[in-house]
């Protein structure tokens, strides 16, 4: 035996062990002090009570223990009653000898569950006109059933109409919740931190958790979060996920010009991506395949258009760029942030007003154009089928920049059927960086000057030039020079781990 393992210290004793009726035999069944089910039948087979158990009851003599597990585990001593998405959903009953050892094991199995602080009530928003229509299914197949098997009350509001999320978070009791879920796509998501953010009570409603099932076009943020612990994007994981009750920060950024301000989780984009987000939505009939559609679209006939950004280099990117000052004009105003001594401004009964940075003493940098496509993102997926930001992080307080300055056709086209793996950011024709502050100076597209750009927003439209599309309602910003900051782990969201 080697020395060390004598010095190691005993196992802790199981919170319970005693032999059970299992399936009409007499086997022993153990719940450890780690919060593993244990139980032999022919050979060993368990149960992770964080990882897989949703709740238990009591019937008659017997408890019966609601799991999901991975479809591809055995659970031979379970009972099948439900399945999706790669998951299953597995009843395993046992009978206690005595009414005595039921009594014990429905006080252990309570007191594990209860110390994992799972949520106990949640708001959910459901978008039923998101990409194909599929939340009201999605939300009545998968999300509820399970919800209701763990034991977590819900209550539900569909959004009605663009900005409802936004308005509903806003005056939300968030007192009668653990959460909020938005079963749709990434846009609800971005109206509730919006939502959020305008309350007078920002700074205590921000780190209410926000969970995220899949049932939109992009699904950008969900693809993030299970894809970082490798699970597949599914509606049954994501609701998992949520039950779990794990918790990830995640960035904030804020977009400012004048007096005009936006909150921003997924990206921010000009140029290609831009003009094929936004304008692809004439072919929102056909799900996310109108994003390829549009895309070799816009590539054959390419835009190029002139401009500048502007950035503060995240530390090992600083040979980017030229070195420049910081002027603070925007859109013919000063942006001034009101200071204070946290690390983000208050302006007492108005929300949040961005971060508290003194930007004109960074060390910024800059790069002129021509530009095809300039994309930020806080996180590495804008949708399940687009990894445009490999290297990104939730809260590592930077945003990673995707800069394409002017590009043949081909190699533009060779580099977008890389964005499945993320393999466009290796490419010469591509500048990738991480940045802590930037700016936007967005000008015409150089075949033709009268004709400006699209700036989009987690796949709203925040700003459009001349010549763009022709629209009634009234864009949030001018198609202006704009300033993007982040505040580092500002909003909490629900994560697989």
């Amino acid at each position: 035996m080697d020395p060390s393992e004598s010095n190691q210290p005993p196992p802790p004793p199981p919170a319970i062990s005693d032999r059970v009726l299992i399936d009409g035999t007499v086997a022993p069944l153990t719940l450890t002090a780690e919060g593993m089910l244990v139980w032999s039948g022919g050979r060993q087979r368990s149960l992770s009570v964080e990882k897989e158990v949703l709740e238990f009851d009591a019937e008659g003599p017997r408890i019966r223990v609601k799991a999901i597990v991975d479809d591809a585990g055995d659970r031979a001593c379970c009972v099948g009653s439900w399945s999706g998405g790669g998951l299953v959903r597995k009843d395993f009953v046992f009978e206690p000898l005595s009414e005595e050892s039921k009594k014990l094991w429905c006080e252990k199995l309570r007191g594990c569950l209860d110390s994992l602080d799972r949520p106990k009530k949640l708001f959910i928003l459901l978008n039923p006109f998101g990409g194909k229509k599929v939340a009201p299914k999605t939300l009545a197949n998968v999300v509820k059933p399970l919800l209701e098997d763990a034991g977590i009350q819900f209550d539900i509001q569909e959004t009605q109409y663009q900005l409802h999320a936004k308005e509903v978070t806003r005056s939300l009791d968030l007192s009668k919740y653990d959460g909020i879920v938005c079963v749709s796509g990434d846009g609800i998501l971005v109206e509730v931190v919006n939502g959020l953010l305008e309350r007078e009570d920002w700074e205590a409603a921000i780190k209410v958790p926000i969970g995220m099932v899949p049932a939109g076009t992009g699904n950008g943020m969900v693809k993030s979060l299970l894809d970082s612990v490798g699970e597949p994007c599914t509606a049954s994981y994501a609701t998992l996920a949520i039950i779990r009750g794990h918790k990830k920060s995640l960035d904030v950024a804020t977009i400012k010009q004048g007096d005009a301000k936006v909150f921003s989780v997924l990206m921010l984009a000009w140029g290609l991506v831009a003009d094929i987000d936004i304008e692809s939505e004439k072919y929102r009939w056909m799900g996310s395949a109108r994003i390829d559609f549009y895309a070799l679209q816009r590539i054959l006939h390419l835009r190029r258009y002139s401009g500048r950004i502007s950035f503060v280099p995240a530390p090992g990117y600083e040979t980017h760029g030229e070195p420049t000052t910081y002027s603070g004009n925007f859109g013919g105003k000063d942006i001034v942030f009101e200071k204070s001594e946290g690390s983000s401004a208050k302006v007492e009964g108005q929300g949040y007003q961005g971060p508290d940075i003194k930007l004109e003493e960074l060390s910024w940098r800059s790069i002129d154009g021509p530009f095809v496509s300039i994309w930020l993102h806080n996180v590495p997926w804008g949708a399940e089928d687009s990894m445009a930001a490999p290297d990104a992080k939730l809260s590592d307080g930077c945003l990673d920049l995707i800069a394409i300055g002017d590009c043949p056709k081909f190699s533009l086209l060779s580099l977008m059927t890389k964005l499945n793996d993320g393999g466009h950011v290796k490419s010469p024709r591509v500048i990738y960086m991480k940045v802590k502050a930037f700016i936007l100076e967005p000008g015409p597209r150089i075949d033709d000057p009268t004709k400006e750009g699209i700036i989009d927003t987690d796949g709203e439209v925040l700003a459009k030039g001349n010549g763009t599309f022709k629209s009634k309602h009234k864009t949030m910003m001018a198609y202006d020079r704009l300033l993007i900051t982040l505040d580092q782990g500002l909003a909490t969201v629900f994560s697989p781990i």
